[in-house]
């Protein structure tokens, strides 16, 4: 394929879709995106560069604008911030191709593997072991990971009206189809809700995610999870193309949205049951399971003295997240249950318990390499 190398970017392609080169700017006329000029009805594959490679090569990233023949807002769409967490590239990918560019009204942008470095590695961090996710909005001067936030949120994310930002579950967990999203936020329990998910889950979001960073700048955004690391599950890729192409539709941005579902079932608190031992764990609930409080989810077995120790829900809800079956130590994150107690009257804005399994806490651009 024939590249264009410029100083920022790489033009790969451009692909017109109705409109021709002779013809004027139709119905909302032409956009500068990455230094590319984009008119209604194209659809164009910009490659930004967000950093360079051990040996010094420019690392561009694929970004894709389709511009509609219509008037509307623009909807940011990215996958793979953790490069290990491919469900979602895989959903990005298939929303862009069913997007038809002569009935999308406003503009489509979608950037399918953020963390390309990582997604080449099969590793959710990137090359300087850092977690991408916890460096928004980034910094120019900062470590590679908040240069390469600060490159996507100034030249892509700033863009944008709205934002999607897909994820899976963390090292041999899976997480249940869910939207999470500070629901405190009008705007951002409009958009949570657009997509017709089966489960919302309230959280701000950890400082430094892409999806908190956005909604801080004035971006509605919200984070879909679904699955888990490395491997790819038809079922919730599916699940997550037909949910965009309601948003879409919610956004009257398309008419191409699926039939409603019923109301999600949200959850404003969520809690996480660890395990207190090491051993062989053993799940005896699925993922999606309601459960009581009180209630058996699981046992780890010594591999040595064969003592069973049993894991409780620690509250009365549904099973959102989980570990697979595998060897755990104490402190391991098992079972992530979401709570039933109803709307509280007023939103905590503190984030008592993390969303991630990994307990991370927030990173300091400081840290030396």
């Amino acid at each position: 394929m024939r590249r264009f190398i410029l100083p920022s970017l790489i033009l790969l392609a451009a692909i017109p879709a109705t409109a021709r080169p002779d013809e004027p700017a139709a119905l909302h006329g032409e956009m500068e995106f990455l230094g590319q000029t984009i008119r209604p009805g194209e659809h164009v594959e910009i490659g930004l560069v967000t950093g360079e490679s051990f040996a010094g090569d420019p690392v561009a990233i694929p970004v894709f604008v389709q511009r509609g023949m219509s008037p509307g807002p623009t909807l940011c769409l990215t996958g793979g911030i953790h490069g290990d967490e491919v469900n979602g590239v895989e959903i990005v990918r298939r929303v862009l191709r069913r997007s038809d560019t002569r009935t999308l009204s406003g503009t489509l942008v979608g950037v399918p593997i953020v963390n390309l470095q990582g997604f080449r590695r099969r590793s959710r961090y990137l090359p300087d072991r850092r977690d991408l996710n916890r460096h928004f909005p980034g910094r120019p001067d900062g470590s590679a990971a908040s240069r390469i936030a600060r490159r996507l949120f100034d030249t892509v994310v700033r863009r944008c009206d709205y934002l999607v930002d897909f994820h899976a579950g963390s090292f041999h967990r899976r997480n249940l189809p869910q939207v999470r999203a500070d629901l405190s936020r009008e705007e951002v329990h409009a958009l949570a809700l657009g997509s017709g998910p089966e489960v919302v889950v309230h959280t701000m979001g950890t400082r430094g995610t892409l999806r908190r960073a956005a909604t801080e700048a004035g971006i509605p955004a919200i984070t879909y999870e679904a699955g888990e690391p490395t491997e790819f599950r038809e079922t919730e890729v599916a699940r997550g193309v037909e949910g965009m192409m309601r948003l879409l539709a919610h956004l009257k941005m398309s008419g191409q949205g699926t039939s409603a579902r019923s109301a999600p079932q949200i959850f404003y608190r969520s809690r996480w049951v660890r395990a207190n031992e090491g051993g062989i764990f053993l799940s005896v609930v699925p993922l999606g399971a309601r459960v009581k409080r009180g209630m058996i989810l699981g046992h780890i077995t010594d591999p040595i003295s064969n003592e069973r120790t049993d894991l409780v829900a620690n509250h009365s809800g549904r099973v959102i997240g989980m570990a697979v079956n595998q060897v755990v130590i104490p402190g391991f994150a098992t079972f992530h249950v979401g709570i039933e107690d109803g709307k509280p009257k007023k939103f905590d804005t503190t984030e008592d318990e993390p969303m991630s399994a990994l307990d991370e806490t927030v990173e300091l651009d400081e840290r030396p390499e």
